[in-house]
């Protein structure tokens, strides 16, 4: 039998901020977090300065904590720490350590800084720059696991590195361990840091926002004269369990998460495919049981890439079924944050439902005409009061996902 499985907590960190209030109040400023990076004026063949950094210190954590953790792995932990809380567990309550929690995390990559202290021994012929946590912070497994140690669980691990697709497919992997009764409680979501190496990898696509000068109207999603992507970083987490576990422990429930579609496109590596991507939401409206009329907003992608938002929107007019269905993306404001999104987006897309009011599009003036003519929210945002949000990620490799929430 399938459980029923929902969200008890939820806590993200990005250029909004922490705290659930602050980042409402700056969602309804309609005002985006980009900015201009000098510090990258050094890498002359590189045509993008811009980018989304956390403009704030990250909490102090103890050093004997962070020891094996990059900045990624702490922006994961602190979001898991602050979603558990807010689900109403003790962080040293036994059932955290009794085997039927588990946790389900993604990134990118690991921390950076120590990738290049293995490089120094490639490139410099020199070790003494390793140390005994340079693999720990680095590897692809470091979110995951430094969340599952700090906390002592000893269910199911599940990393998803699948860049854009991280969070969510995280969140629908954790559903799924809880759904089939593997788990009664999964932390799950996605974390990225930003290093400028992340826009490098786009920007020799010809696929980031070069707009250095004017960093406040981009990037553009869905836009005629959109120009490509701005990399932030963040991390976001949600707590899920089953529906009866949270019930008997007085949990409060924010959603239910009542459809996951994925799928791959099998077709090209960096190039979208509208045809598959349709069909990873098809799955999700499917396995919710639900009609695309009863869905009453979308968290779009939305990368202001070229390619990409064209195929996204495509995508979606035809799971619609030809329906103009109300979409915003929030990376218009917080940028790109790759294996971060899926989770910052996932809780933010349940906070939205929950008060009823959607952020808009910033710098949307004039849609693109080869996008699919959905209701794009403009200006401020948009009181819509609905039963279900579905949030969509995609990500290089031809990665699909698709999540599907019910107000409780």
């Amino acid at each position: 039998m399938t459980r029923r499985v929902v969200i008890t907590g939820g806590s993200t960190l990005s250029p909004l901020g922490m705290d659930d209030e602050a980042i409402f109040e700056r969602l309804h400023q309609y005002e985006n977090c980009v900015v201009r990076m000098p510090d990258w004026d050094r890498y002359e063949q590189i045509n993008t300065r811009l980018a989304a950094p956390i403009p704030f210190d990250l909490p102090e954590l103890p050093r004997k904590m962070t020891r094996g953790m990059g900045r990624v792995a702490q922006m994961a932990y602190m979001t898991a720490e602050q979603a558990l809380i807010k689900s109403g567990y003790d962080l040293n309550d036994p059932e955290l350590k009794a085997g039927r929690v588990g946790v389900a995390y993604g990134s990118s990559m690991g921390n950076f800084d120590a990738i290049k202290e293995f490089m120094s021994m490639i490139m410099e012929n020199d070790s003494t720059k390793i140390t005994a946590t340079s693999y720990i912070r680095c590897m692809p497994q470091t979110c995951a696991v430094n969340i599952s140690v700090l906390l002592g669980l000893t269910g199911r691990l599940i990393t998803t590195n699948t860049a854009c697709t991280a969070g969510s497919l995280s969140i629908g992997y954790a559903a799924e361990a809880i759904a089939s009764g593997e788990q009664d409680v999964m932390i799950a979501g996605g974390a990225e840091e930003l290093n400028p190496t992340d826009s490098a990898v786009f920007d020799i696509l010809f696929a980031t926002s070069v707009k250095n000068d004017t960093p406040k109207i981009t990037p553009a999603s869905y836009d005629r004269d959109r120009d490509g992507l701005v990399v932030g970083e963040g991390a976001g987490t949600v707590i899920l369990e089953e529906y009866e576990h949270a019930k008997a422990r007085g949990a409060h429930i924010y959603a239910e998460l009542v459809g996951f579609g994925t799928n791959t496109d099998g077709n090209h590596l960096t190039n979208p495919k509208k045809e598959t991507m349709q069909i990873a939401l098809e799955i999700a409206l499917k396995k919710a049981g639900i009609g695309p009329e009863q869905v009453g907003y979308v968290n779009g992608h939305g990368t202001a890439t070229k390619n990409g938002d064209v195929a996204e929107s495509q995508a979606t007019f035809g799971a619609f079924k030809g329906r103009a269905v109300p979409i915003s993306s929030l990376k218009t404001y917080i940028g790109h944050s790759l294996g971060a999104c899926g989770g910052i987006e996932a809780w933010l897309s349940i906070m939205m439902m929950n008060r009823k009011w959607f952020a808009p599009n910033l710098n949307l003036k004039n849609v693109d005409p080869a996008c699919a003519p959905l209701d794009y929210i403009v200006g401020e945002g948009r009181e819509i009061d609905t039963e279900y949000v579905m949030s969509n990620n995609f990500a290089f490799g031809g990665i699909n996902t698709s999540l599907i929430f019910k107000r409780v």
